[in-house]
């Protein structure tokens, strides 16, 4: 042995000037140390650490090295070195971080002189510090010999006691089999703990509380394990309940000198990893703290510790606390000390590395204080809502929260990144640091809200519900946290709804219209003129508003007001009493069905919405929902009739608003149980609806009825109608006489309607029956308001209501002047126009009217694939003879269209005719009339006669419509049904001879909502009861909204066909958030599965998205989705590797028996049968890759 101050001694130190030269002691210290600097460091981690301790690098002016699998080829930590190089070609993703030699190598060529392991992968494997030591590196963590007896569990364990620390009961060493665990849960009773033996993280970790989970979980344990840490031996100890998770982070020199940086509490944890760490641990005692420290250190002492480590502890509510474990690395979380001591941890690891002492690096235990509270949130990518399943992908938009207080350490934030599955689920770490714990939650709320991901889904707002928790906010904290508190998983889902909107445009763009288009009409490319609203400012009207009256912006008073104070009956009287003629304008809902296949979308009613309601506050009502403007919102604009609804009556409050409700069938075209429709009405007037014209498409009074009394029991305005057909005038028109209506008027009056409607559909009603028919009725119900309703199809539309207004009729319907005329209603300029300066003066004023006319007349221009005048150009008597209703014109043309009998609509026209009289001469308004459109389109299409079909109608196969309507299912028509027409139908199909929902069983709101929830997540009460009216078609619908978001904002041009390339425009998402997009270009070549990138700016950031090409993909095989509207098909709950079938083709499966086993991000998840069945059909083989909802299993 040299004397240190030897000559020899000496000449050594001037010839290797680059090695340590120290005494080694046996507690592994050594009595002299020597520094040795470092001057290239490579990282044998990926990711956000390796980000980290680059940059610790370039602090210390140290060159930094990465190495990179080929699946990080694009990642951001091999750009923040100065040099990387690829390791492990050909290798799984995981295991090309494990390839020691490989590193070595890489070390050795490239001139490395040490190696930081970060965390995870080799950073605990005591043959890889070796390895590094060995190849004349410098290993930048404990000693080998550390590492391996703290990542031996059994030998921490051992070292712990000799220490004097608190240990719970374990197994002795690793085990590795399930017999082995069987045998130690039967001494020691459950519940345990499954802990990797060679690594932690929380891979490989199981709670079991049950002894018939034990194998399944061992065996789910030790997999995960093997993959995480290349050893699939477990660790086994009893596991104690309700614990708090307490760190201490230790920090030891080469002069065995170690000193703690006090503790953090990690017991915010799910499946065993932490979500949420907090330093110092809040409420812990001082003398349990100082116990706690000094147990730490003391174990670190014993085992000749240096660097970096952690020693872990659980500490139950006693205060107790025992040894779980010692981390021989630098922790995830150990930002927070970082932040509450003013120590950057990972420069000490190098400085410590290179020789220096802790006296050198001035962290004496008494210096070292803390100041303050830090909060670390490790956000993921990650669904909460589905049990933390990983979301894989390209993050699409990245946007983060900064400011004072917050710090970030992370990797691939950045919009285009792709988060793989094949790698932990950590995107970014947000550290707040503040002078208190309550200001420190605060700065971490602040900037979680600020972050902007899409793309992915995050855990973001599940963690915005852990720091809005009263217990988190007290500190009091344990690992039962999350388990117990669920509603933490109680949250809005981020709506993004601009990036759904991005999607849409793209989808259009790459795909073509999203809604059928009818003709080859292009939209306009206009922007309609709003026509502006005059604010009273004079100081009445100001001081007024500050007096608590009206607001300068609100609208005059209108019926409204007075219905909301007075009720129905009043209502009725009060429009009774008025002298004057009063107007329903129909521009919102009729007229445009009538003229543009019921197109007219929210975006341009809302427009126009605040002119109307200034403008014609006296009208009498303001027709705007109901009828086909409900399915064909959900089917074709994919946007809600209900919001519609609401929408506008925020904008509109002053004038009543009408809808049309069909009876018994609601707004649908069949029969619904009774308590749909009552609930129905009761939702429609808590939207915003106030009258309801109540009517039966065959005047079947036991359906009216039934619309009645739920419209009256919902606190509506019940105005019954009575659908007319026939001409009164005519006395060869014998069945609907004057003598039918005014008995059907006389039972609606009994039952109790407020206002009576005469309810014209195909304008059929001349000015003298118009005249005849009110003249009777008012003369039989002189006190009940009369409503007449038309349609101008013949261009006498204005003569009938002129005439009806003057023969006593209270309220005709008119459309502005631009949505009149043709098969919509009578011109409202018209008719304000006959009547000024008469006893029935409207009381609108025509320069009014002209401007709103204005609007629409540029706003139809946007509908041209809709046009009704593509077809029909002028108006046509005709409809005298072949009675089609006007709202059914356009839509039977269209129809005609799409069959290829476009040609032939007159012979459509004529067959209306002669299919009506073959079904009796009925009533024809929806349903019924498309019963009489679709006989008649297939008279059409198979060239039959009136008499040929009455010949052949036992053996002819007659369109379902037909069918259900003679079977019963729309009630009974005046009359009965034709015979033997019917029975030679039907033949012996069952027969409906009452009500056709009388019988029907009352449908289970609760069940369908917990159906719609459990397949769309959060639903409101109105998508419960539109899937109660039209199921697929509102499931179609929630399936768009959920994929491309308020589609409804979009311009209708855009909406329709798209954007133009380098077109900018606006989208007002709501009131002060408004989007500005320019469409900037659409790539040729195909990305590998079918897809397309288009390209956007908004708000003046570059996005772009990644579209299918339906018809490119066509000739691409693509993994099919799972369709989860269709009950059986069962999907991949998260990307991932198939590692395990558990079934087979043919296989009988009970509801919640496993089915396969998938692996991402280095966690296993066995997949589970929804329900009990048989396997159809197996989609998916061993080790095949799945993307997100990749059908696995089809069961029936």
């Amino acid at each position: 042995m040299f004397a240190t101050d030897s000559p020899t001694l000496k000449t050594l130190r001037n010839a290797l000037p680059r090695v340590n030269l120290y005494f080694v002691y046996k507690n592994g210290y050594s009595k002299e140390v020597k520094n040795k600097p470092i001057r290239t460091l490579l990282v044998a981690n990926r990711g956000e650490i390796a980000i980290r301790i680059f940059r610790a690098c370039t602090e210390l002016g140290i060159k930094s090295v990465a190495i990179y699998s080929e699946q990080d080829k694009m990642h951001m930590h091999r750009q923040k070195a100065d040099e990387s190089y690829l390791v492990g070609k050909g290798l799984a993703p995981v295991e090309a971080y494990l390839n020691i030699p490989e590193i070595i190598r890489i070390c050795k060529e490239h001139d490395v002189d040490a190696v930081h392991p970060g965390y995870g992968f080799l950073s605990e494997r005591s043959d890889f510090a070796q390895a590094v030591i060995d190849a004349g590196l410098v290993f930048i963590g404990p000693s080998p010999k550390v590492v391996a007896n703290m990542g031996d569990k059994m030998a921490a364990r051992k070292a712990a006691i000799e220490a004097g620390v608190p240990v719970v009961p374990g197994t002795d060493g690793p085990v590795t089999t399930t017999e082995e665990a069987l045998a130690f849960c039967d001494k020691h009773e459950l519940p345990v703990i499954f802990k990797a033996a060679y690594g932690g993280g929380g891979r490989g970790m199981r709670v079991v509380r049950k002894k018939d989970e034990i194998e399944e979980n061992f065996n789910r344990a030790s997999s995960e394990a093997k993959a995480a840490f290349g050893n699939g031996a477990i660790f086994i100890e009893k596991y104690i309940d309700r614990p708090r998770h307490i760190e201490v982070q230790l920090l030891g020199d080469k002069a065995g000198n170690i000193v703690h940086l006090y503790e953090r509490d990690c017991s915010i944890q799910r499946r065993h990893q932490k979500v949420v760490e907090i330093a110092p641990a809040p409420r812990l005692p001082v003398e349990v703290r100082d116990k706690m420290t000094e147990a730490a250190v003391k174990l670190g002492k014993h085992v000749g510790y240096e660097n970096a480590g952690t020693v872990e502890y659980v500490c139950d509510e006693s205060g107790g606390f025992y040894f779980i474990e010692v981390n021989a690395r630098l922790q995830v979380e150990h930002t927070v000390t970082e932040e509450i001591t003013g120590i950057d941890l990972v420069q000490s690891q190098i400085k410590i590395a290179e020789g220096k002492t802790l006296e050198e690096l001035g962290l004496a235990q008494e210096k070292i204080v803390t100041l303050g509270y830090a909060i670390q949130c490790r956000v993921t990518t990650e669904d909460p809502a589905a049990d933390f399943q990983p979301s894989t992908g390209r993050i699409e938009v990245f946007r983060s929260g900064e400011g004072m207080g917050i710090r970030l350490d992370s990797a691939s934030t950045f919009a285009g990144a792709i988060v793989s599955p094949y790698y932990d689920s950590l995107l970014v770490k947000v550290i707040s640091h503040s002078r208190d714990m309550p200001s420190s939650v605060a700065k971490m709320k602040r900037a979680l809200r600020e972050f902007r991901i899409r793309g992915l889904k995050t855990n973001i707002p599940f963690l915005l519900n852990v720091l809005d928790n009263k217990r988190f906010l007290h500190g009091v904290l344990d690992t039962h946290f999350i388990d117990e508190h669920p509603e933490l998983f109680k949250y809005q889902p981020s709506r993004n709804r601009a990036q759904k909107l991005l999607n849409y445009l793209g989808e259009v763009l790459v795909n073509g219209a999203q809604t059928p288009l009818g003709t080859t009409l292009a939209p306009a490319d206009i922007n309609p003129h709003v026509p502006e609203i005059p604010i009273d400012l004079t100081k009445k009207s100001i001081d007024r508003e500050k007096d608590g009256g009206p607001k300068v912006t609100a609208p005059p008073e209108g019926l409204r007001n007075f219905l909301v104070c007075e009720g129905p009956a009043a209502f009725a009287k009060e429009v009774r009493s008025r002298k004057n003629l009063m107007l329903m304008d129909t521009t919102f809902r009729d007229a445009h069905q009538s003229l543009l296949a019921t197109r007219v979308r929210t975006h341009d009613l809302l427009k126009i919405s605040p002119y109307v309601a200034h403008k014609f506050h006296n009208l009498y009502s303001l027709e705007n929902w109901g009828g086909a403007t409900f399915d064909v919102a959900l089917r074709f604009l994919h946007e809600c009739p209900w919001e519609r609804l609401e929408n506008m009556r925020k904008l509109i409050p002053n004038i009543p608003f009408q809808m049309l409700l069909r009876g018994a069938n609601a707004v649908g075209y069949t029969s619904y149980p009774d308590n749909v429709v009552y609930k129905f009405c009761e939702l429609a007037v808590k939207s915003g609806m106030d009258i309801f014209r109540v009517f039966d498409s065959l005047n079947y009074l036991p359906n009216l009825i039934l619309g009645m009394e739920a419209a009256g029991k919902a606190g509506g305005v019940v105005e019954a109608a009575i659908s007319y057909t026939g001409d009164v005038s005519d006395p060869k028109r014998t069945k609907y006489n004057l003598k039918y209506y005014i008995e059907l008027a006389d039972e609606l009056v009994k039952v109790g309607t407020h206002i009576l409607c005469i309810k014209d559909m195909a304008g059929l009603l001349k000015p003298e029956a118009a005249r005849m028919l009110v003249c009777a009725i008012r003369e039989k119900h002189p006190d009940v308001p009369i409503h007449v309703h038309t349609h101008d199809t013949s261009g006498a539309g204005v003569a009938a209501m002129l005439a009806a207004a003057q023969a006593g009729a209270d309220i005709v319907d008119v459309a502005v002047d631009s949505m009149s005329g043709l098969t919509s209603q009578p011109s409202m300029g018209a008719v304000v126009a006959s009547l000024q300066g008469t006893p029935l003066d409207t009381g609108i004023v025509l320069a009014d009217v002209s401007a709103y006319s204005a609007y629409w007349e540029q706003t139809r221009t946007l509908y041209g694939p809709f046009e009704c005048t593509t077809t029909m150009r002028t108006g046509n008597a005709d409809v005298y003879s072949n009675e089609i209703p006007g709202g059914q014109y356009t839509n039977l043309q269209f129809q005609s269209f799409s069959l290829g009998l476009g040609d032939m609509f007159e012979d459509v026209k004529k067959a209306y005719r002669e299919a009506n009289f073959l079904l009796g001469d009925i009533i024809k308004v929806t349903p019924s009339s498309k019963v009489v459109g679709d006989l008649a389109q297939f008279m059409v299409q198979n060239k039959l006669s009136g008499e040929e079909v009455v010949k052949r109608a036992s053996e002819l196969s007659f369109p379902q419509s037909v069918i259900e309507y003679l079977q019963g299912y729309m009630g009974i028509p005046y009359g009965g049904f034709p015979e033997p027409f019917r029975s030679d139908i039907l033949k012996d199909m069952p027969r409906i001879d009452e009500r056709p929902g009388a019988n029907l069983k009352a449908l289970d709101f609760d069940k369908l909502a917990e159906e719609l929830t459990k397949t769309f997540g959060k639903i409101s009460e109105r998508d419960v009861m539109s899937s109660a009216l039209y199921p697929q078609v509102t499931t179609h619908y929630m399936n768009h909204r959920d994929k491309f978001g308020p589609v409804d904002k979009l311009d209708t041009r855009i909406f329709l066909t798209g954007p133009k390339i380098g077109e900018e425009f606006d989208v007002t998402l709501e009131k002060g958030k408004t989007l500005s997009i320019r469409a900037l270009a659409v790539t040729d070549d195909l990305k590998g599965n079918g897809r397309r990138e288009v390209f956007f700016e908004m708000n003046g950031q570059l996005r772009s998205v990644l579209i299918p090409d339906k018809e490119a993909m066509k000739k691409i095989h693509i993994h099919p989705k799972a369709n989860k509207a269709v009950k059986g098909e069962v999907g991949s709950p998260m990307p991932g590797n198939v590692v395990d079938i558990r079934v087979k083709e043919g296989d009988k499966v009970e509801k919640g028996q496993p089915l396969v086993v998938l692996s991402a991000m280095k966690m296993e998840m066995v997949v589970q049968s929804p329900s009990a069945g048989i396997v159809k059909k197996l989609a998916v083989t061993k080790d095949m890759k799945l993307e997100g909802d990749d059908l696995i299993l089809i069961l029936e």
